[in-house]
């Protein structure tokens, strides 16, 4: 009895396959395809994230002349440049398929972001040093980084979007299941609205 079930159970599968190749076409090559793309993705966005971070230290060169009583806004984007720079030093390898690791990553980086915000706006106050021409360069990198990790995020949600739904849907859903078990749903994240763009601080005023 044993073996007749097992022989009817290798029927089943092999008549899913027939019914799978003719929906699926080459299909078979999606889920490597599409898992590689996306993990390309999310390269592209670890490379812009630390792009913006290896700016910092200059720009904070250039503004050292605040008032006293505005260093806060120094002193805020220095500390989260620190913690988005060991989040992502340990970085776990299941990063792409563990949400709770990529919600701590994008955290990090997204308290980053919002300081860097606040900080521009602060020079707003200062004519000497936003009419600097280090400054400048740097506020147009800074401006052209952000722009850039507001691609790659997209890019990345998309792409894990397509990865996802292959994963989810038939026939990708009978591909994994015979010969991508180990493949698993990818994490993703939100982009908050304020993240979307680049810092709009008009320095020419």
């Amino acid at each position: 009895m044993a073996s007749f079930q097992t022989l009817i159970r290798r029927f089943a599968a092999l008549a899913i396959v027939l019914v799978a190749l003719p929906l699926a076409g080459c299909g078979v090559n999606n889920i490597p395809t599409y898992e590689n793309e996306a993990k390309a993705k999310w390269s592209e966005v670890l490379s812009q994230y630390q792009r913006r971070t290896d700016l910092i230290p200059n720009l904070v060169e250039t503004v050292k002349g605040f008032a006293e009583q505005e260093k806060s806004v120094l002193t805020e984007v220095i500390e989260a440049r620190a913690k988005a720079t060991q989040v992502q030093a340990n970085i776990p390898s299941d990063v792409l398929t563990n949400p709770d690791a990529m919600k701590n990553i994008t955290d990090a980086q997204n308290q980053l972001g919002g300081a860097l915000g606040r900080l521009l706006v602060t020079i707003e106050r200062y004519p000497d040093i936003k009419s600097g021409q280090n400054f400048l360069a740097l506020q147009s990198q800074l401006e052209g980084t952000e722009n850039r990790i507001s691609v790659s995020r997209r890019d990345y949600i998309e792409a894990v979007r397509v990865y996802n739904t292959e994963l989810s849907t038939i026939p990708g859903r009978w591909w994994a299941t015979f010969m991508y078990p180990q493949n698993k749903p990818m994490a993703t994240f939100d982009i908050p609205a304020e993240s979307q763009k680049a810092p709009t601080v008009d320095f020419k005023k």
